[in-house]
Order: C-alpha cells, then structure tokens, then sequence
C-alpha cells in the first residue's frame, strides 16, 4: 500500500479535469455556434474563414455599390428622358416655322419658345445631380468626347518637282536634292530635329507628314525649296487627338478586389454639346444656362423657310445624339442587374463553404 501518495485520486482528479475541459470547450461551441472562436481551435481553419469573409462582405458591398450605379443611371436617363421630349417639340416648332404661311410675327413666337426650350436643356444639363455629383454636364465623361485637349495633324503636301534641298520649319533635310518623293520622305524621317516633330510617308503621290506625339498643332509646317520645286499645303489634314481623360471616368466598384470595376462615361448633354446653339448675345436668339437670365448663347434661327428647315436636320442630329447616350446607360444598367445576380450567387456559395470551416455542426439526440 502506497501511503505518501494517492495515484487512485490524482488520476481521477486528471480525468475530471480533461471533461470538465472538454466540456468547456463543447458548450462554448454550442453557445456560440463556431467550431473556431479562438485560433487554436483550428489555426489553419481560421485563416481560410477569415479570408472568405473578407471576400463575402467585399462580394455583398460590390452588389450594393451596383445598385447605386443603377440609381445613378437612372437619375441621368430620367432627365435625358425630358431632354428628349423637349427636342421633339423643338423639332415640331421648326416644322411649323418652316410654313411660310406663317407671318415673321408667327415666327418671331415660335423663334421664343424655341429660345426657351433650349435654355431648359441647359437647365437640365447643368443641375442634374447625383449625391452632389453632375452627371450631363460633361465633367463625367473622360471619354474626352466633350474637348480636344490636343490636335495632331497630318499635312499632305504635293511635289510637282524637285531639284534643289528643302528645309521644313527652318531645318534642311539632308542631301534632298533631286529626290523622289520616297526619298525625301527617307531623308526627312532621318534627319535630326525634323523625325522627332514628324513622321513622313508618301500616299497617293502626296508626302504626308504626320506630327510625332508631343509636337501636336494645327499649324501647317513651313516648307521652302530652291529650283523647281512647288509645295501645295491647302490640301492640309487636320485630325483631332481627343485625349482620354480617366480622371472624369466614373468608376464603380463591382468586385471585392482591386481592378473588378466598370468604367462609366456621360457625355455632354448640354445644348452646345448637342449642337443646338453657338456663342453670342443677341436678344433675339437669346439662350441661358437655365439658372440665370444672363445670355450666354445663341439659339437656332427659324426665321425663314431654309432656316427652319436646317433647323430640323440640326435638331434631329441632337435627337439622336441624346438617343445613344441614353441608349448607352441603358445597357450599362442592364449589364449592372446582371452583375448584382452574380455577386449574390457568389456571395451564397461563399458563404455556405465559409459555413463549413468555421460554423459548429452537432447533432441532437432522439
């Protein structure tokens, strides 16, 4: 018989101390309803959940962040949807001014409520809002379809002959006397100073030059030759370099991680921007920026018959203009809804496999 100790009881102590242990740490789960409510429970368990749920809630935000995109969409349609009931009564007023059984008295009223109208489409290009934001009056539309930062021309220049050198903007080409016109092209594009401003090629037995990036303008260049040699430049190929602003772009988050979004443009949908108005301040044609009386354009003119009628052919140009963009939000709002089906579907999934890691799964007896 053992005196000094009790290994009867000490083991029975061990024991009660393991189940009271275990049992601890099964009513926690059951009160809790996580298998995982500290990292020891499942270490490698937690960090798979944790990440899951980071992309659960991402997913469920990113189907919010959708919904508000179709909000927006649907702020700037509706109010495009006004805009083009304004312009079919434009186009209904040019018809009529086009009559000439119709005084310029008749015409002088007609030519007023056509003013007026356009200073609305002003109105509602300039102060239509979402969450503080304007969305028709072009500071949305990085597309850079409303201003041409840049213009990089393309200057066609014919050649009838050529036996002496040529210098262009100041700078002689090299050796390009008695050249064809492939060979000057050659020349200029290898020539210092000259190939960092232009590109030049022959087309349709004209040389091109094409302005480099950097050295945009709409200034012809400068071209001199001595002998026989003609230039001809009013054949000059002005092209428009709209520059892509992404800074205006609307970005909307649709994914729970970096570089899930989809880019929204709203174009101009101002008069100007429609081509309905150009600058001055007449009285007659008067036309505002629909928050002020001051003048600030010039309205179609329908106070003859041709005018009218070049009305017409402007106004339905602005019809259909306002038609595309509108037709544009729409199908971004559709691809939207479906976006919102997705994320939910993903999110469902997720949810259920994150369930399966860090959720308590216990059985009741009969």
């Amino acid at each position: 018989m053992i005196i000094n100790h009790n290994m009867a009881a000490m083991n029975t102590h061990r024991q009660l101390g393991s189940n009271n242990a275990a049992a601890a740490n099964n009513i926690e789960k059951l009160s809790s309803g996580l298998k995982i409510n500290r990292a020891g429970d499942d270490a490698a368990g937690l960090a798979i959940s944790e990440k899951m749920r980071g992309q659960i809630r991402g997913l469920d935000m990113a189907a919010k962040n959708s919904q508000d995109g179709i909000s927006l969409i649907q702020t700037a349609e509706g109010s495009l949807n006004e805009t083009h009931d304004i312009l079919q009564r434009m186009r209904e007023l040019a018809v009529q001014a086009g009559n000439d059984t119709n005084t310029e008295s008749d015409r002088g009223e007609i030519q007023k409520e056509l003013n007026s109208l356009t200073s609305e489409i002003n109105r509602i290009g300039n102060t239509t809002e979402f969450n503080t934001q304007k969305l028709l009056n072009g500071t949305k539309d990085g597309a850079g379809s409303a201003a041409v930062t840049a213009v990089q021309g393309e200057f066609e220049i014919g050649v009838t002959s050529l036996s002496a050198g040529v210098t262009i903007d100041g700078k002689a080409v090299a050796g390009s006397g008695s050249m064809t016109l492939s060979g000057l092209a050659t020349a200029i594009n290898g020539t210092s100073g000259l190939s960092g401003a232009y590109t030049a090629s022959v087309a349709s037995g004209k040389l091109i030059l094409t302005q480099n990036s950097g050295s945009e303008s709409a200034s012809a260049p400068v071209i001199n030759a001595g002998g026989s040699v003609t230039t001809n430049t009013a054949g000059v190929v002005a092209k428009a370099a709209v520059v892509a602003d992404d800074s205006k772009t609307l970005k909307l988050q649709i994914g729970a991680n970096q570089d899930q979004s989809l880019s929204l443009d709203i174009a101009d949908m101002r008069a100007s921007a429609l081509g309905l108005t150009t600058a001055g301040s007449g009285d007659k044609l008067a036309v505002t920026d629909g928050t002020s009386n001051a003048t600030s354009e010039q309205a179609l003119d329908v106070s003859t018959h041709a005018q009218a009628a070049q009305a017409v052919t402007i106004i339905q140009d602005a019809i259909d203009k306002v038609s595309a963009e509108r037709s544009k939000l729409g199908a971004n709002q559709n691809r939207l809804e479906h976006t919102i089906n997705n994320l939910g579907t993903s999110s469902e999934n997720l949810t259920a496999a994150e369930s399966r890691i860090r959720d308590v799964d216990y059985v009741l007896a009969a």
